[in-house]
């Protein structure tokens, strides 16, 4: 299932030899504390932690960069209004509370195999089956969620990257079509993958 959609980089470090429950239980401790730290000062300190644990896990910087850039423009327009609106100081603590927290949660989907993350998710929601639903597909499509965020972080890259060659980059039309074509590929072959799998109904 991890070659579907997976941003999973390959590595022998000690972030990936944490269990997946781990991982998970320790992202939301961390979300948790990004969210209640008001300082900009301990949020420095936040973003410090977040660069070692990236460096632990040696996925690169590339990939690092991956999970940030597709909010740099909501980022930026967030610190604008924060800025106008409550202040510098306020905008600050905002933003980065905002781009931590996808930094954190992209070092999970990084780090973790997408079995792996499916088969803690079906744990943890196991209670569900008393309300008569399935933790296994509940799982899956919390996972195929998180994973499928930077795949269309990626398609985007690639259409603007095109627009760029061709010299059509202010085009909004010329940027949209592809990018939905794309993207309804995508779901096509995630769709046949899944069936293929037995999971389509």
């Amino acid at each position: 299932m991890n070659g579907l959609t997976g941003a999973y980089v390959p590595k022998d470090s000690p972030m990936h030899r944490l269990p997946a429950g781990a991982k998970l239980a320790g992202l939301a401790v961390a979300c948790t504390v990004v969210v209640l730290l008001r300082s900009p000062f301990a949020l420095a300190g936040a973003a410090a932690v977040t660069a070692v644990l990236y460096a632990l896990s040696r996925v690169g910087p590339a990939a690092a960069w991956a999970q940030v850039r597709p909010v740099r423009w909501f980022a930026a327009a967030l610190l604008a209004v924060q800025w106008v609106v409550a202040g510098p100081e306020a905008a600050a603590v905002t933003t980065t509370r905002v781009v931590l927290a996808v930094a954190l949660a992209g070092l999970v989907t990084l780090t973790t195999r997408t079995s792996e993350l499916m088969a803690a998710l079906e744990r943890l929601l196991a209670p569900a089956r008393l309300a008569g639903l399935d933790p296994f597909r509940l799982s899956l499509l919390l996972s195929l969620t998180v994973r499928t965020v930077p795949v269309l972080a990626a398609l985007a890259g690639r259409v603007r990257d095109a627009q760029r060659a061709r010299g059509v980059e202010r085009s909004l039309r010329a940027f949209a079509v592809p990018l939905v074509v794309s993207a309804l590929r995508h779901a096509d072959a995630l769709g046949e993958a899944l069936s293929a799998r037995g999971l389509d109904d």
